[in-house]
């Protein structure tokens, strides 16, 4: 709901400027790319030419300065996904212990290298599944890059000692076209390859202060002030996505403040009903499983919310690692004459300094009297 209030809007704004393969790809990789083998006409120069020492020493440096990256990138990825003290065993130790996490290493780093080296926009305009659904999250209310035609056409090129009073305020110079790093003409209209970088603002902005004429001919306008000079106004679908996205936020909220510290499941042990048992006494044996959410080692008691209830240990915990789990393997044990029907339910509580942070409900078995 967010992305879909966010579009609506603010059209690609996360593309051009906070979107991940966009900050790496232009503050990073273009960077090092105009730094070893110079700006575009240089970078063109030097691909036309013939393979010699000065093109295989920028070529070669660059790529593997790219490498080198992509396989810095691919590790703090990887530290995301299996988290970072699992990469460091994965680095620390020998080869032969962790080869699946070293080929998940080589493979992430060649993917990253392709797609900053090669694919580049591709990505964006035929990869990236955000990109795609442009077409359907777009509305003639959502700011975008666009050309302000009524303001630019009819096109006429500049001449020198010339006023030519006929034509708009584009003289055709086609700088627009030349920054943009998907190769799209912006005058032709919005378009899904477009990812608000604002190149070609810059470059029309540029251009127009030369001739002395108002800049911002190209720049964040929605289609209605492009078409009926309407001032920018918040239709009320991006309100409603606003509403959603609002209830949507206090319901997760409530769900986090509700949350238990410790997540408690108790079933019963498969294969088993119940025990009869000397004393006039009825078992049943059930497993429980612990699941501690916070990042603090917990002491915990567990024990059934019916004082009268006996509990006898098979497999007993009592802590609860971090991030981690704890299983305990027990009987719950109850007098006959307490019995009154064949099944009954069983609660059990787990306290933590004395305190009750989680219960878990299950079903007794008995043969009542």
């Amino acid at each position: 709901i967010f992305i879909v209030c966010f579009t609506v809007v603010l059209g690609r704004l996360w593309c051009g400027w906070a979107c991940p393969q966009t900050i790496f790809m232009e503050m990073v990789f273009r960077r090092i790319e105009y730094w070893i083998e110079g700006d575009a006409n240089k970078q063109k120069k030097l691909d036309a030419q013939n393979w010699n020492a000065e093109k295989y020493l920028k070529k070669g440096s660059k790529h593997i300065v790219f490498l080198v990256i992509s396989f810095f990138i691919a590790n703090t990825f990887l530290a995301y996904m299996i988290s970072a003290d699992t990469l460091f065993i994965i680095i620390t130790e020998p080869i032969k212990y962790h080869l699946s996490g070293f080929a998940s290493i080589c493979i992430f780093t060649l993917i990253f290298y392709y797609v900053f080296a090669y694919f580049r926009e591709i990505v964006c305009t035929v990869i990236c599944p955000y990109g795609r659904l442009q077409g359907v999250l777009l509305d003639n209310q959502s700011l975008v890059v666009a050309y302000d035609f009524s303001r630019g056409e009819p096109r006429g090129r500049l001449k020198k000692d010339s006023i030519n009073t006929d034509s708009g305020d584009c003289i055709d110079c086609n700088r627009c076209v030349q920054v943009c790093p998907t190769g799209i003409d912006i005058r032709n209209g919005t378009q899904a390859e477009c990812i608000n970088c604002t190149a070609c603002i810059d470059a029309c902005d540029e251009v127009m202060v030369k001739i002395n004429r108002p800049t911002r001919l190209i720049g964040f306008y929605n289609q209605e002030f492009v078409q009926d000079r309407k001032p920018y106004n918040t239709g009320w679908k991006s309100y409603g996505y606003a509403a959603v996205l609002f209830l949507m936020i206090i319901v997760f909220s409530s769900l986090i403040y509700k949350r238990e510290d410790i997540q408690t499941t108790v079933l019963r042990a498969s294969g088993t009903l119940f025990q009869v048992r000397e004393n006039e006494e009825t078992s049943n044996l059930y497993n429980a499983e612990l699941i501690n959410k916070t990042n603090e080692e917990m002491k915990f008691q567990f024990k059934s919310k019916d004082p009268k209830d006996k509990i006898e240990f098979i497999q007993a915990a009592g802590v609860l690692p971090r991030a981690g789990s704890a299983q305990v393997t027990f009987f719950l044990i109850r007098k006959n004459k307490s019995i009154k029907e064949y099944k009954s339910e069983a609660v059990f509580e787990v306290l933590v300094n004395g305190k009750t942070v989680s219960q878990a409900t299950t079903s007794f078995f008995a043969q009542p009297e």
